[in-house]
């Protein structure tokens, strides 16, 4: 999937099927996930991207609507 172990802390992906597709258990890296995939939208609400990245802790998962 990814490199958990590579300093990263922070997953964000538009893959809204991500935790059915991988297993999530037991990792280090936070992941957030955007319920659209526009890019006009994305852009439009970038700070509750940025209070969902702040709000999570190691290991956390957290769904962001768009």
């Amino acid at each position: 999937m990814f490199c958990s172990h590579c300093f990263f802390e922070v997953l964000v992906t538009t893959d809204q099927n991500l935790r059915y597709q991988q297993n999530l258990k037991d990792r280090t890296i936070a992941v957030v996930v955007l319920m659209s995939a526009s890019w006009p939208k994305i852009a439009h609400h970038t700070d509750r991207v940025v209070d969902a990245i702040k709000a999570l802790g190691t290991g956390e998962y957290i769904e962001v609507e768009i």
